[in-house]
């Protein structure tokens, strides 16, 4: 279920240019990578994981092409949440 307390909210531009609002619902790190894991405001059912890249002039999201890690990553987020389950 959705935890409807205020969380990072962050604008994404897709590659067509069009904007879109995400919370951050958690930051990950794995083999020195940072992911996000971003549900949309206007759909709170699912989620999106994406790796975090800094650059000079900000951050970037970039899409995770590998199955394997994605997997690997919310199993982590998963085990996290069950060992510290929210108020």
């Amino acid at each position: 279920m959705y935890n409807s307390k205020t969380r990072d909210v962050i604008s994404v531009e897709d590659e067509n240019g069009i904007e879109m609002q995400f919370s951050v619902e958690a930051l990950l790190t794995m083999e020195e990578c940072t992911y996000a894991l971003l549900r949309a405001k206007n759909d709170l059912t699912n989620a999106i994981l994406m790796q975090v890249e800094n650059e000079d002039d900000g951050q970037y999201l970039v899409g995770i092409d590998d199955p394997q890690k994605t997997k690997l990553l919310l199993d982590a987020y998963e085990i996290a949440v069950d060992a510290n389950p929210a108020d």
